[in-house]
């Protein structure tokens, strides 16, 4: 596998019982907003190598599309990925990512959103929501059942990286702040797995944060960018059930240097 200047090296790999035929959509992949990449792919049922197609996603997000019959079926994927340019802003994401979704009540929490945050903008904004859901939310394992979105997570106070995720994001577009969810390779994620990040609109940039404050931002690898953690999913499938029996992500990075929450970082 190649090398490139700031390597970092990111994988996951999968296996899941499928009961019947159906259609299958991985983000699994790297973003293609990486110029330099190094990448494998491997998909299988019950051990035959099955064709996927690459689809181009908004932001980079590249999504392989399959279809099987009944079987086991497994997914692996590896890649060497350099670092890549900061992200571009687009007119059509100031609207599309400012507005509420699925999993992102922002219209329902204004209210809450503008008696807590009051007086403030800007760099100032978006470091105090983000350090405000760190405070108020406890990280749950990833064995504990998903609560749904925004509001219901904020009711229960518990969740994983996905509904911190949710909440900063509710509470900026609440604010008129454009935000959007980012699923990313995270090197130094304890525990590892897939975990899900926010870029907000700030200044002209599209800057970092993560409530959960579980990994440093500057290593972190894009795959795929969307509204709420609808848009992100590593595996979706229409038409049939999918069990999923056991799933491995690994992310390393040559140095990983402690994150500071109050820095502003971009993705890279």
């Amino acid at each position: 596998m190649a090398s490139f200047d700031s390597d970092r090296v990111v994988r996951a790999e999968f296996a899941a019982t499928v009961v019947a035929h159906t259609e299958f959509v991985l983000s699994m992949a790297v973003a293609g907003t990486h110029p330099e990449v190094a990448e494998t792919l491997s998909v299988t049922l019950d051990g035959a190598e099955l064709p996927v197609r690459e689809l181009a996603g908004p932001h980079g997000t590249r999504l392989h599309v399959g279809e099987v019959e009944a079987g086991v079926l497994r997914v692996a994927y590896e890649a060497r990925v350099g670092r890549a340019p900061a992200a571009l802003v687009d007119p059509l994401d100031v609207i599309a990512y400012a507005r509420p979704s699925r999993y992102v009540e922002a219209d329902v929490l204004t209210s809450f959103a503008r008696s807590h945050f009051a007086g403030l903008a800007g760099v100032e904004l978006l470091l105090a929501v983000e350090r405000w859901v760190h405070e108020r939310l406890r990280y749950a394992s990833t064995d504990q059942a998903w609560r749904g979105g925004a509001e219901a997570t904020l009711a229960s106070g518990v969740g994983v990286c996905r509904d911190f995720a949710h909440v900063v994001l509710a509470l900026l577009r609440a604010l008129d702040v454009p935000a959007r969810l980012v699923s990313v390779y995270a090197p130094g994620l304890v525990p590892m797995d897939f975990h899900a990040v926010v870029e907000a609109l700030v200044d002209d940039r599209w800057l970092l944060v993560d409530a959960t404050r579980l990994a440093p931002r500057r290593e972190m690898v894009r795959i795929a960018t969307g509204r709420d953690a609808a848009d992100t999913a590593f595996l979706t499938n229409t038409l049939a059930d999918v069990d999923l029996i056991e799933l491995r992500v690994g992310a390393e990075a040559p140095e990983l240097e402690p994150d500071d929450p109050n820095e502003l970082v971009e993705l890279s």
